[in-house]
């Protein structure tokens, strides 16, 4: 029997257009699985999204804030259990496949999607020894790829939610928390009483799961983080999407790219070393040191008289964390449109100077949005290289598209092919879908 997911989407909050392509998505999964073995069976169906950092760029493992949302692009997923541990992963599009035994030692293949599901696997049953049972899992995904919208937290949120389904496992108790442990898997920290293993080598922190599991369709979520706590709700104003830029510059986060990536999360140690070291408190995060008293800031910025570069890693976080996000939630409760652009500009000049992570096809990008029209625009992610995301009165939606397409692959015609423009509104979470027959 043919199952349709649509309507359980579009009830969840996800526009009907959008819903519309993700039943086509869940077609194309069911035929890759099918392909591995007849299917002969019900199968578990989730819908993980991809996501959009609002503001709090760098700020999620240093304990700072985040303003985010889930988006209406993401993975659809398929599984069924197997009668033994081993797992097959199908990606639909290119029909390319891994094949792994779960087991506590399992080698984890660098430099490809595999990376992500192999370090989910290998994580969980060392952590949960009841884990023994595989699955077969085809998925589908309209996400660009190392684009800075999560793409392979995605993988590692659904790998997970097939992984303990079939295991009839639920070790945590809310989604928040769930978050915060797949945030440890990838990043390879403990987790409370788990102790620490290894994460596919970012130094990251739990903003993309978290904004994977735990955000409501058109709802900017403000949490602070280690651990995750969500702080308020921020509804996204009516009349308004979100319009995303894919610079086409590949974002990756594995092999190579990551030593870039880390050194970002490297300068917020490495303040958090020195604090320690001049104050003999033992704060746990920076965010911690920074609320520690009044003259926090100005004490740490005395150690640091030796580097610009850290005096500025301070500046960005400080200001993104306890001024920018706070005030542009503020603006956006009180419908104070023309305030909030601004402050996102302030975020994007910040990330410029203190994160060194901008390129120069992400900085065109942000500020062409503006001079577009968008009320606010800003990149997001990791950073070198990746997305922009605008925010765009819906009646003008797609003129702004075209307008901001043309501008960038005229400023940069090698990217034509790879960069890509979309629209999204604010989406619901991940979530598991029954199917309507």
């Amino acid at each position: 029997m043919k199952e349709f997911y649509a309507p359980e989407l579009e009830a969840r909050g996800m526009s009907i257009p959008e819903a519309g392509r993700k039943e086509i998505l869940f077609v194309n999964a069911r035929k890759a699985l099918e392909r591995l073995a007849p299917i002969d069976g019900p199968l578990g169906a989730w819908f993980v999204p991809g996501r959009v950092e609002f503001l709090g760029k760098h700020t999620d493992y240093a304990g700072g804030r985040s303003l985010v949302c889930a988006i209406e692009r993401g993975i659809c997923a398929l599984a069924r259990p197997r009668t033994d541990g081993v797992v097959r992963i199908v990606e639909a599009a290119a029909g390319s496949r891994a094949e792994f035994d779960i087991r506590p030692d399992l080698p984890v293949p660098e430099g490809s999607w595999a990376t992500y599901p192999a370090t989910v696997l290998r994580r969980v049953c060392r952590d949960f020894p009841a884990v023994v049972r595989g699955f077969d899992i085809a998925f589908a995904s309209d996400l660009p790829q190392a684009a800075g919208l999560s793409s392979s937290s995605a993988l590692v949120v659904a790998v997970y939610l097939a992984l303990v389904e079939v295991n009839r496992l639920r070790p945590f108790p809310s989604d928040e928390e769930v978050a915060g442990y797949l945030g440890a898997v990838e990043n390879g920290r403990a987790f409370g009483l788990l102790p620490a293993h290894l994460g596919v080598g970012t130094h990251g922190g739990s903003q993309d799961q978290t904004a994977i599991l735990c955000s409501q369709p058109g709802q900017l979520a403000q949490f602070s983080w280690d651990p995750v706590r969500l702080e308020r709700w921020i509804k996204l104003p009516d009349g308004y999407r979100l319009a995303i830029a894919v610079s086409g510059v590949v974002a990756e986060k594995t092999g190579k790219a990551r030593d870039a990536y880390n050194a970002a999360s490297g300068a917020a140690s490495e303040l958090l070393r020195r604090w320690r070291l001049g104050t003999g408190r033992d704060d746990a995060t920076l965010a911690a040191a920074m609320s520690s008293g009044p003259g926090a800031r100005a004490h740490l910025e005395s150690l640091l008289a030796d580097s610009e570069a850290l005096r500025a890693r301070l500046e960005q976080f400080v200001v993104e964390s306890f001024h920018l996000i706070l005030e542009a939630g503020n603006a956006l409760e009180r419908g104070d449109l023309a305030a909030l652009g601004p402050l996102v500009d302030r975020s994007q000049a910040a990330a410029e100077r203190g994160l060194g992570n901008q390129r120069a096809e992400t900085i065109h990008l942000a500020r062409s949005g503006r001079q577009l029209g968008a009320v606010a625009a800003s990149a997001f992610g990791a950073g070198f290289g990746g997305s922009v995301w605008a925010l765009v009165e819906e009646e003008r939606l797609e003129e702004f598209l075209v307008q901001w397409a043309r501008d960038y692959r005229a400023a940069f015609p090698e990217l034509e092919r790879r960069s890509e423009f979309f629209t999204t509104g604010a989406g619901p979470a991940a979530c598991r879908l029954m199917g309507l027959g």
